[in-house]
This record gives C-alpha cells, sequence and structure tokens, in this order.
C-alpha cells in the first residue's frame, strides 16, 4: 500500500519528541506539508528532520499560543491531537489544579485546535481530524488516574465531532496508543522499577509488573504508532469515522474497546 498525502497539510502537536515527532515523520514521508509544534520556537526549528516539515511554534494548551498556531497555519486538512501530559501521583493526593492542567492539556487543547479547523475542513469536503488516546483511557491506571481519566475524554470528543462532520467527507477518529517507548515513557519506567536496571531488564520487569496483559509483552516503538496515523489521515481510510482505534499491543482486554 502506497500512501499520497501530496498536497495536503497536517498539523501534529506537541511533535518534537516521541510519538508526536514520529507521526510528523511518517505524514511528512507520505508528501505532507507538515507543521511541527511545541512550545519553544528553538526546541521545534531543532526537531525539523524533513524537507516537508515547517516549523509552528505555540502552546496549544492556552489561548495565546493556539492563536499563534493558527496564525503560522491558517488552514490544515489533516489534524493529530497529539499533546499530553503524564504523570503518577496517588488518587488522593491530586488537586484540582493538577486536574485543571492535565484537561487544559490533554483535553481542551484538542477541542478548540478541532474547532478551530474543522469548520474548513467540513466544507472544502475533506479532512482528518485524530485524537492521540490511551490504553489508559479504557484501563484506568491506579497510579495516574487523572492522566487516564483525560484520555477517556478525547473518547468521547472524537465520537462527538465525528458526528458534528457527519456527510461531510471529514473523519474524525481516536488512537488508542498502548505502552510506548519514548523517553518519557522511560523516565516513568524507572520511577516504578529499580533505576540500577539495565534498560531491557527495567521495560520487562515493568511490563510484567505492572502491564502484564499486554499480549505483544514489549513496548511499542513510536513508529509503530505513526503508521496507523499515517493510514487514518489517507484516502484509505474513508470510511473509518467516529472510531478509537487501537494500536495497544493488545492490552485492552476486550473485543471493542
Amino acid at each position: 500500500m502506497r500512501i499520497d498525502l501530496s498536497g495536503r497539510t497536517a498539523l501534529v502537536t506537541g511533535s518534537t519528541r516521541g510519538i508526536g515527532a514520529a507521526i510528523a515523520a511518517g505524514l511528512a514521508e507520505a508528501g505532507a506539508r507538515v507543521g511541527v509544534n511545541g512550545r519553544s520556537g528553538d526546541t521545534v526549528e531543532a526537531a525539523l528532520r524533513h524537507e516537508n516539515q515547517v516549523a509552528v511554534p505555540g502552546d496549544v494548551a492556552t489561548d495565546e499560543g493556539t492563536q499563534r498556531v493558527l496564525e503560522a497555519l491558517p488552514e490544515v486538512d489533516i489534524l493529530v491531537n497529539n499533546l499530553g501530559i503524564f504523570g503518577t501521583k496517588a488518587p488522593l493526593d491530586i488537586t484540582d489544579e493538577e486536574w485543571r492542567r492535565y484537561f487544559e492539556t490533554n483535553v481542551l487543547a484538542a477541542v478548540r485546535l478541532t474547532r478551530a479547523y474543522l469548520p474548513g475542513m467540513m466544507a472544502r469536503e475533506w479532512g482528518r481530524v485524530q485524537y492521540i488516546a490511551s490504553d489508559s483511557a479504557v484501563v484506568i491506571p491506579a497510579e495516574m488516574i487523572h492522566y487516564g481519566v483525560s484520555k477517556t475524554a478525547l473518547l468521547g470528543v472524537a465520537r462527538g465531532f465525528a458526528k458534528a462532520a457527519a456527510g461531510t467527507g471529514v473523519t474524525v477518529n481516536s488512537v488508542i496508543a498502548g505502552p510506548t517507548h519514548t523517553g518519557g515513557v522511560e523516565d516513568f519506567v524507572y520511577e516504578l522499577v529499580d533505576r540500577e536496571l539495565p534498560w531491557d531488564e527495567a521495560q520487562r520487569e515493568f511490563m510484567r509488573r505492572y502491564r502484564p496483559q499486554s499480549l505483544l509483552q514489549r513496548l511499542i516503538e513510536p513508529e509503530e504508532i505513526a503508521n496507523m496515523v499515517v493510514y487514518l489521515s489517507s484516502p484509505f481510510a474513508s470510511a473509518t469515522t467516529g472510531g478509537a482505534v487501537r494500536v495497544d499491543g493488545g492490552y485492552v482486554d476486550a473485543i471493542l474497546p
């Protein structure tokens, strides 16, 4: 299957590293003009890896940052809402301020951009909106319920906006990413297992103790998430909308999310 996104413009939020960077690379390699996004202009410029990529700095968790992004990229055909924060915290220790920060960053940033870009896609009768969710949306982790619940909200957001775009040629989906190998996740793993362990052993111990449901029995590589996002961005996925598509390594123990 050869996916050709030539002539399409995409924005991937939080795309200077990890899953977002892999998605931005995959879309660029498929021919799309891709806005790479992050809070710092210097960080974004340093993250550009492909001739089809352009720097679009701005903190989309804020109104001001979002406006900066919209001025730099007024229209897109493909919006990938990847920006997200996570961290461990005992459930009863999560403050109102932290709950608000997680929803502002993980949910409202995506809603804000969808509200800005979706009408143009609908008017042009083609577009792709995606939300990078998580297995934690379905299997809420006891050690970070604020993160899990914010990702659960994204599943509802995707379904709702898919209904708003019904019949227009625009598809809206969420992607349920499983435990993925990124720099941030390496730090997270070492918060939960012995820091003295070599990475391969630490990863195995983490999966055994904290993610035993995984059928893959390893962390997913960012490029594996990106492959699904690129497919959903293509004409081949024209009949997939309103869905929660899993790239979770079989972690969620259910036939449907």
